[in-house]
């Protein structure tokens, strides 16, 4: 494990310190989470963004999504009633 120092806005550290007080978890361990947490959606968001470029540089090409299979797709989602993001 490694060290890192890490000035907090006055607002931000009492918010966190208040947080570990009423939960009994240690501060430096909501705040070990939080950046955890944070990297994980930056991870996701990231690779998200990736997909979409390369779905948007294949469109039409060869690589683009097979038609019967968008089409399945599509029935299902019709049929199963979900909807999009």
């Amino acid at each position: 494990m490694k060290n890192f120092h890490l000035p907090l806005p006055e607002q931000t550290y009492t918010a966190l310190r208040a947080e570990a007080e009423r939960t009994g978890v240690p501060a430096t361990t909501l705040a070990r989470e939080a950046v955890d947490c944070w990297l994980r959606q930056q991870r996701r968001q990231a690779r998200h963004d990736a997909i979409a470029v390369f779905a948007a540089e294949m469109a039409g090409t060869h690589l683009d999504l097979d038609a019967d299979l968008e089409s399945a797709g599509i029935e299902h989602l019709v049929k199963t009633g979900k909807a999009t993001r």
